[in-house]
């Protein structure tokens, strides 16, 4: 029989506490809810498959609220959604006000239970396999993201939760079995923008990895070996893979400077930190071409 466990992912805002300050006159406006997400980049990974089955969203009377309008479940490969690439989740009629939390319910297995004969939220690999994804055991407690948009009176709102799944999908050591821990970012849509621009210089059979960090929050140790069921590069907003044309796209970025850590891999593996370009600054609906060469660095 298949178990579903319902996977509470909660988001938060940066400095608001209250859920949502409603308009005092009740007025509505709409909510677009988007999903995206920055690539996989390890174990051969083709597809990471995801069901979600219910959208809430919270407020300060009411606590949390089911989108009736929401049609699920849906089932979204998060690797199809990437580089700006994004699918629409639903249109939603709400109070117009400031909200700063949602949470998904997502069809996937507790770790600990068997492997379910129809899984909802899976990985396929090169080879055509596929295996279930599992969440932690107590996992529906829920997962935190911080991002915060507001519904304006007759007017609407897009915004996209952006998964990482670099860092959303970790491997247990000893079981090898997957688990999801997704990281997400809310981001609205018109208030973001992105960096990209061509990397030049990249030696023989080595994959460029470029991760955008908030100006002067990468240290170095988070280039060390990771410790068990975490990912590398841990405190980075975005990342993207330089493709076989030697370029590179950090979508759905908040304006705000940023640093750039640009690393090889040799082989799918970590190899080392090449060098950071510093201080990339985002604008809002805008692009910043940055090229990057190795030579430099």
């Amino acid at each position: 029989m298949k178990t579903k466990v319902f996977l509470l992912l909660v988001v938060l805002p940066f400095f608001l506490f209250t859920s949502c300050e409603k308009d005092e006159n009740g007025n509505t406006g709409e909510l677009k809810l988007h999903i995206t997400d920055a690539p996989v980049d390890s174990d051969g990974i083709t597809g990471v498959h995801i069901t979600i089955s219910e959208v809430h969203y919270h407020t300060t009377e009411n606590g949390w609220e089911v989108f009736n309008d929401f049609e699920g479940p849906q089932t979204h490969n998060l690797l199809d959604l990437q580089r700006g690439e994004s699918e629409l989740l639903g249109s939603f009629e709400m109070e117009a006000g400031t909200y700063t939390q949602l949470r998904f319910v997502l069809d996937a297995p507790e770790r600990g239970q068997g492997p379910p004969s129809t899984p909802g939220s899976y990985l396929e690999f090169e080879d055509g396999s596929t295996t279930a994804l599992f969440v932690p055991s107590g996992a529906e407690t829920g997962y935190k993201a911080v991002g915060s948009f507001t519904v304006p009176i007759n007017g609407t709102v897009e915004v996209t939760a952006d998964w990482d799944v670099r860092r959303s999908v970790v491997k247990a050591g000893v079981s090898g079995i997957y688990i999801l821990k997704p990281t997400i970012r809310l981001v609205v849509n018109n208030q973001a923008g992105e960096i990209a621009g061509e990397v030049s210089n990249i030696p023989a059979d080595t994959d460029i990895v470029v991760y955008a960090y908030e100006a002067n929050t990468y240290e170095e140790t988070e280039a060390d070996d990771p410790a068990e069921e975490e990912s590398r590069f841990p405190n980075a907003v975005s990342s993207d893979i330089v493709d076989e044309y030697g370029e590179y796209k950090l979508a759905y970025l908040a304006a705000g400077t940023y640093d750039l850590v640009v690393v090889a891999k040799i082989e799918g593996k970590f190899s080392e930190v090449l060098g950071i370009v510093e201080n990339a600054v985002v604008e809002s609906q805008e692009k910043t071409t940055l090229p990057i060469n190795l030579e430099d660095l």
